[in-house]
């Protein structure tokens, strides 16, 4: 399955056809949640009652008329997860049932032990922005990706005031890091090529026809079913996986992305900024939000078309979806 997409050339001739193939095992991981998100949101809205229930009356008021209707089949559907009371005069409410609620504790008891490491990513997060600094609302829009709680701003930032900072820039409150730590100024991709002993080994490797290359330099390629690149692509590929480039950790103020090798760091700052993600996939508004801060290129959408053995775009749930290749295997997570 694919799909054709059109590239303007020069001179007034006809545009020229790429086709971009679809994978339908990634495409599947976001059918996959559709539920799931509708049930944790749901989830959501009744731990923010005071008194942990939600009238049903009041269920529009939260989600919407549409939406609505979809939470009401969720309702219907998971009475494991959720339990309808009233009658005799009073309305109907929904809660979590003790089993879920038992749950929800379990989940709160796992996020108190992930502190250090979304401490951790939240530093790295903000290591490779321009200057150190985000807009909180900003890093609110992935908040839930990086597995930050709701209320990270009150509950998270204020018992690490050695690592964080909430300061006003340009009119905008934001995130500040307080001191560099150059032990977290590794990136996911290196620290695999560490563990594989491929930053020490000085034997010499060459590229596979799969495009892949055990090199310092080099990313993990995975081509889509029904994708036969010729020579003159693989001997591109070859250069480009050789190619050093400078790390996404560096301040991007230093670079011209006109340079090749500019272009490769922000191959490797999209790849860094999707592997700090629980689920390593954003959205495409979402990772367009840090367009200024990580100075990613104007025509983002066409470099990730380019790296398509890297990044994979799928359409298939409500938004549009960037997902990192390596850290699916199918459908399932690594």
């Amino acid at each position: 399955m694919w799909v054709q997409i059109m590239f303007k050339t020069s001179g007034g001739r006809r545009p020229k056809k790429k086709m971009y193939y679809r994978v339908n095992d990634l495409d599947r991981v976001m059918e996959l949640q559709k539920k799931p998100s509708l049930i944790l949101r749901l989830k959501s809205i009744i731990q923010s009652q005071r008194k942990q229930c939600v009238l049903l009356r009041d269920l529009e008021k939260e989600v919407g008329f549409v939406q609505k209707w979809n939470f009401m089949g969720i309702i219907e559907k998971y009475p494991t997860i959720f339990r309808v009371t009233g009658g005799n005069g009073t309305p109907p409410m929904v809660m979590l049932t003790e089993k879920a609620d038992k749950i929800a504790l379990e989940e709160d008891e796992a996020r108190a032990q992930m502190e250090p490491i979304l401490v951790k990513n939240l530093r790295k997060l903000l290591m490779l922005s321009v200057d150190c600094t985000l807009p909180l609302e900003t890093i609110q829009l992935i908040e839930n990706d990086l597995g930050l709680p709701n209320d990270f701003r009150q509950s998270l930032i204020p018992k690490y005031p050695q690592f964080f900072s909430v300061k006003d820039v340009n009119g905008r409150t934001s995130l500040q890091l307080e001191n560099w730590d150059s032990f977290l100024a590794v990136t996911a991709r290196e620290e695999r090529l560490a563990c594989e002993g491929v930053l020490t080994s000085k034997e010499k490797v060459r590229v596979l026809k799969d495009g892949n290359y055990f090199g310092p330099f080099a990313f993990q390629m995975h081509y889509p079913a029904g994708f036969r690149p010729n020579m003159n692509y693989l001997k591109e590929v070859q250069k480009w996986q050789k190619m050093e480039f400078p790390s996404p950790y560096l301040n991007a103020k230093r670079f011209e992305l006109a340079d090749p090798k500019a272009q490769k760091r922000v191959v490797a700052v999209l790849h860094e900024l999707l592997s700090l993600t629980m689920e390593k996939r954003l959205t495409s508004a979402q990772i367009d939000a840090f367009h200024s801060e990580l100075r990613l290129p104007a025509r983002l959408l066409l470099c990730l078309i380019k790296q398509h053995s890297i990044f994979y775009i799928t359409n298939k749930g409500v938004r549009s979806t960037v997902i990192l290749k390596e850290a699916y295997d199918g459908s399932n997570l690594i």
